[in-house]
């Protein structure tokens, strides 16, 4: 039986980059989810007897977030809904069950490397027909609808199981819970060259997977270990759990710095890698290097004809503004068009649409490709797999030539994690206030040939979008950039952006913080970091 519950609205519900986040217990205040769910089907039209694909990381509250979409889905009108088991399916595999099955759309469970647990994080995005995440179009239309809903609709049935593979009804709604990891087994078994890289486990190649008691956990247990023959104990934290274990699912060299120790130690695997809460991104760590993730997008833009789901090249590569200019170097030297985009992948998602780029990355550990509309953790590693199995080259060696060809762009983030909001804000606006003075002005032997706020003119639809990072662009190539990140729950987060670019080989190979120094320090002083947000140094540094 179908119920209208009458209801008022929150006035916290703007999605953010990737949907709405919040602390668990936020979530589960009374009607909050429903109001934002039905919010979203409001939004919507033409889904009478569509397809919804339904699945989250795994944390806490993603089962009993689960029944209460399928039962609002089901009165809303949906003819299908398709789960993972366990209401398990990691971001990109949302994205690709949605596009191999021609769904409607998706509901994506997920605060992607934030902390779970009942006092951890939580979060709902809408992901659209082309298994991305919804333009922004979309996004402000479901929060206008959370400021004026008076009532949302649900089915009165009991929960399914969601355990267990096959079929269920809510209402007129079928259920389908289907394995979370073949559909996307068998996509990766079409972009890369398993045999290879099966040859090289079985010549004595190692690596070291953590999942992060997170989402890829049953995802590289089938990739790496069953179907690659990578050696049983790969996989690391491969059980996902509702807290994550205690872990923060951050794929970074503060949360895995276990993995850069072993990296660096005489103990070292060929490969160490992680991927975080939802699945959507990638640490890549070789013997004695660590690769950061601009780095590890340049090199995969220059390598990617290797695999044979990408042998015939590259249409064109995107970044976002904040991610170094590596990957510049390596489009240029290829002759295809580079796009420079606001942070979030969404704005990837038209390019790809287009066909106008095949290969797409982030600053913050996020790559992916034309096969799904997200970032993707575990391609990010099945392709350096099959780069490093194919050149039969270290990592090592691999960025050192990749460094001698291109040169270097040293590149370092410092996030000032949950500082006072109001400090925060005041920071930018007073840095953007002073953008037109800083034009021209030296610092030392640093000149600013330009000083800006980023906005981007998206190419395939004309929109417009504002007020992206502020960007301090020096005339020897070396860039400071400010933006607040817009996927925390507390606070907030301000991200500096790095880069200084060296083409001498002989200076290549200086410890990065180094060659960063006096950037570093300039970053600091021109924002007057300290006085706004009383930190005097960021809480991460990657």
């Amino acid at each position: 039986m179908i119920k209208d519950i009458a209801t008022t609205p929150y006035p916290d519900q703007r999605p953010g980059t990737s949907g709405l986040r919040k602390k668990v217990p936020v979530f589960q205040q009374r009607f909050y989810l429903e109001n934002f769910v039905q919010s979203i089907f409001d939004s919507l039209e033409g889904f009478a007897g569509q397809t919804l694909v339904v699945g989250g990381d795994g944390r806490f509250y993603n089962r009993e977030a689960i029944q209460k979409i399928l039962k609002i889905a089901a009165a809303n009108g949906f003819g299908r809904a398709v789960v993972g088991r366990g209401g398990i399916l990691s971001t990109p595999a949302v994205s690709a069950l949605i596009r191999s099955l021609g769904a409607f759309g998706g509901v994506v469970l997920s605060a992607s490397h934030n902390p779970g647990g009942p006092d951890g994080d939580f979060g709902v995005k809408y992901n659209v027909a082309n298994g991305g995440p919804a333009p922004e179009k979309v996004t402000e239309a479901i929060y206008a609808r959370t400021r004026v809903i008076e009532s949302f609709r649900i089915v009165e049935a009991p929960d399914v199981d969601i355990d267990r593979l096959g079929e269920a009804r809510i209402g007129e709604m079928r259920v389908e819970i289907v394995d979370s990891v073949a559909n996307y087994a068998a996509l990766m078994q079409t972009l890369f060259d398993f045999d290879r890289i099966r040859d090289a486990f079985r010549g004595g190649f190692t690596m070291k997977f953590d999942a992060m008691s997170a989402v890829t956990g049953p995802y590289a247990h089938a990739l790496l270990e069953d179907m690659l023959g990578a050696a049983p104990g790969t996989v690391l934290n491969g059980a996902p759990l509702p807290d994550f274990g205690g872990h923060h699912p951050d794929p970074n060299l503060v949360h895995a710095k276990h993995l850069y120790d072993l990296a660096m130690s005489d103990r070292a695997p060929d490969l160490c890698a992680a991927s975080d809460g939802d699945g959507d991104r990638n640490l890549i760590i070789g013997r004695g290097r660590f690769v950061t993730p601009s780095d590890s997008l340049a090199v995969l833009a220059a390598n990617a004809h290797l695999a044979p789901g990408y042998r015939n090249g590259l249409a064109g590569v995107a970044r976002s503004m904040p991610t170094s200019a590596a990957a510049d170097r390596v489009a240029a030297k290829l002759g295809i068009a580079i796009y420079e985009t606001p942070t979030g992948w969404k704005f990837f998602g038209n390019l790809l649409d287009a066909g106008l780029v095949t290969i797409c990355g982030e600053e913050s550990a996020g790559t992916g490709s034309s096969h799904v509309r997200e970032k993707d953790g575990l391609w990010a590693v099945l392709l350096w797999l099959d780069v490093l199995a194919a050149r039969k080259q270290s990592v090592d060696a691999i960025m050192r030539e990749h460094w001698a060809t291109y040169g270097r762009n040293y590149y370092a983030r410092h996030d000032y994690e949950e500082v006072e909001s109001d400090g925060a804000h005041d920071l930018i606006r007073t840095l953007r206030d002073r953008l037109p003075s800083l034009a021209g002005k030296s610092f030392g032997a640093l000149e600013i040939e330009t000083a800006d706020d980023f906005a981007y003119h998206d190419p395939v639809d004309g929109s417009d979008s504002l007020h992206q990072g502020l960007r301090l662009i020096f005339a020897d190539g070396s860039r400071i950039v400010y933006r607040l990140s817009g996927t925390g729950t507390a606070g907030a987060t301000l991200r500096v952006y790095i880069e200084r670019f060296e083409a001498d080989a002989g200076k290549q190979l200086v410890e990065t913080q180094t060659a960063l120094a006096d950037l570093v320090r300039l970053s600091r002083d021109i924002a007057e970091i300290e006085r706004f947000t009383g930190r005097k140094a960021p809480s991460v540094i990657t």
